[in-house]
């Protein structure tokens, strides 16, 4: 086990990914040379050339396009999108090429394509640099949809999404880019959890909070300081946007009857919506109150100085889990209803 940051842990998992196949190339605005805006290549240029590692004009569409024709020539390219609000100009080949090419062809033609993404706020940065996409693509079917909440997960997950036949689209939480862990460098990808698999975070038997990406964190936190007042919170990481491990969110909300939500997307027609609807569904004989979602507002992403006014945090977490336990408000004093 080695104590690396989430930026040095992907690099690690395309460096082996890139060691183990030769089919395998990276592309991107700046990736070769710079090694990426967050430094996330640093390095693969000098070791594997530039056939293999590909600096490319600042064109999303033009980059997915190419890598849909490498896709359907055998080879395994792997595209970053330099920033989560720029993925916009790509969304048509993502939607009517990348997820639809495999269904189009009945099943003789296969998109081993990753699209990674750095993802979401918290640092500081304008619109079109702290966006959080997901829903769009997590509604587009034949994508999987990737969230990763720690350094271990980027490594092993985004080397299983390489491999991979389907499409992935890996969303990486930039304010976590930094963020330390120990990592299994040489884990064998047979060994590890299934890509589409959820992690139970923390356990607990009061209320599942269900979450991914950066706000696993906020959420572990929330539920340590929950502890403090008797309640016990399951966090589960899902991991996986689509597919969704619902086996593993039912048993935790039939255990607890109780569920909040939460992601830093806006809330009308978010993840959380999804998920609560597919919940109440599975479960609603076990729930003893309304599911509830903390969300970022509805509204295009806020200056710098107000983002954290925007993401949910650990107060508006505990509000949420004092609602579905029919607790006193922590803010009001008043009883929610």
């Amino acid at each position: 086990m080695t104590q690396i940051t989430m930026a040095k842990a992907i690099n690690e998992g395309l460096r082996r990914a890139m060691r183990d196949d030769d089919r395998v190339l990276v592309m991107g605005e700046d990736i070769g040379k710079l090694g990426g805006v967050f430094r996330i290549t640093d390095g693969l240029l000098d070791e594997f050339g530039a056939m293999r590692v590909v600096d490319t004009p600042l064109a999303e569409s033009g980059i997915v396009g190419t890598a849909v024709g490498l896709a359907y020539r055998g080879y395994r390219p792997v595209v970053e999108i330099q920033f989560d609000g720029f993925v916009y100009p790509a969304f048509d080949q993502i939607v009517c090429q990348v997820a639809k090419m495999h269904y189009r062809s009945m099943g003789n033609v296969r998109m081993p394509l990753t699209i990674r993404i750095p993802w979401a706020g918290g640092v500081g940065a304008a619109e079109h640099h702290s966006e959080s996409p997901e829903a769009y693509f997590v509604h587009t079917a034949g994508l999987r949809v990737i969230a990763v909440s720690n350094p271990q997960d980027a490594h092993t997950m985004l080397r299983q999404a390489i491999a991979s036949d389907d499409p992935v689209v890996f969303f990486e939480p930039k304010r976590l880019y930094h963020a330390k862990g120990e990592v299994d460098l040489d884990a064998d990808l047979a060994d590890a959890a299934p890509m589409g698999l959820a992690r139970v975070a923390r356990p607990g038997s009061d209320v599942t909070l269900l979450t991914y990406g950066a706000q696993v964190v906020t959420a572990l936190d929330a539920a340590t300081a929950a502890e403090d007042e008797g309640v016990s919170i399951e966090v589960i990481d899902l991991r996986s946007l689509s597919p969704v491990d619902y086996k593993t969110v039912t048993a935790s909300v039939r255990k607890t009857g109780r569920v909040v939500v939460t992601h830093e997307a806006a809330r009308e027609a978010g993840v959380g919506a999804e998920l609560v609807a597919s919940v109440t569904e599975r479960c609603f004989n076990y729930l003893e109150s309304a599911p509830v979602r903390v969300t970022g507002h509805d509204i295009p992403y806020p200056p710098a100085k107000l983002e954290k006014h925007h993401l949910p945090d650990l107060d508006r977490i505990l509000d949420a889990v004092d609602r579905v336990l029919d607790r006193p408000n922590s803010l009001t004093g008043v009883m929610e209803r």
